[in-house]
């Protein structure tokens, strides 16, 4: 069978049994309350006939877009910077290994009270979430580099940033792609944390309200399947910057 062929096969296969499954389950489990997946469509339908559904996936999208851009734009460039410079690492590392292991949720408070309940408390959240990995993800990938790239480069004569533009960066730039796929999972599971909280928009508010206004159990879980199917969406775009000849060639092909 054709590679590609059935690499939309399988996924779909899965899928259906699952939903089969699902739908089994909550049949013979007698339960009222937890939504058949019939239900939860029905209820996505809903959502897209009052206009929310695509309001909340805008909101979310809008907070994640600016969080995680800015992560990105701050994060790459230090983290090559602090993987080639060893006083920058010395001087800074230790500052970014103490704030890393803090969770995002647990700067929630702290987000609200400092921009209060609008968009800028979640895009902050997202920032946070998001640098860290991205920082030193560069990092790793500038000390982890194979030598042989600059032996070679300086018997050609390069030093300085050319050698940093030409062979460092390039390098790198694999493993940097990893880091930004796992950054931009940690920033959508954090919106939607945030947005429970501290704004009243996007799929996070939803959940929260589908809770907690007559317990719409299956605006709930229409809520948690958008989030899944945007984020696998999302993954799949990044995934599609390993497919450009400056980054493939640092992939393990199969």
């Amino acid at each position: 069978m054709n590679r590609r062929l059935l690499h939309i096969i399988l996924p779909l296969a899965t899928a259906v049994l699952f939903l089969v499954g699902w739908h089994t389950a909550v049949k013979m489990s007698g339960s009222d309350i937890f939504p058949t997946p019939y239900e939860v469509l029905r209820g996505l339908g809903e959502l897209a006939r009052q206009g929310l559904l695509l309001k909340y996936i805008v909101a979310s999208l809008f907070r994640v877009s600016w969080g995680f851009g800015l992560a990105v734009i701050v994060g790459v460039p230090l983290g090559l910077v602090l993987g080639w410079f060893r006083p920058a690492y010395a001087a800074l590392n230790p500052f970014i290994q103490i704030l890393r292991p803090i969770s995002p949720i647990a700067w929630i408070p702290v987000a609200i009270l400092w921009f209060g309940v609008k968009d800028t408390a979640p895009v902050f959240l997202i920032f946070l979430a998001s640098v860290f990995p991205i920082t030193v993800s560069a990092m790793a990938a500038v000390q982890n580099m194979q030598q042989v790239y600059l032996r070679a480069a300086q018997n050609f004569g390069l030093s300085g940033f050319p050698l940093f533009r030409r062979v460092i960066f390039p390098a790198a730039l694999p493993q940097v792609i990893t880091g930004i796929r796992i950054a931009l999972g940690v920033a959508w599971l954090v919106v939607v944390a945030a947005e429970m909280i501290a704004v009243n928009s996007g799929l996070g508010y939803l959940i929260i309200d589908a809770r907690n206004a007559g317990k719409r159990y299956d605006l709930v879980v229409a809520g948690m399947v958008m989030i899944g199917l945007i984020g696998l969406v999302l993954d799949l775009l990044v995934r599609r910057l390993e497919k450009f000849d400056e980054v493939r060639w640092g992939y393990g092909q199969r």
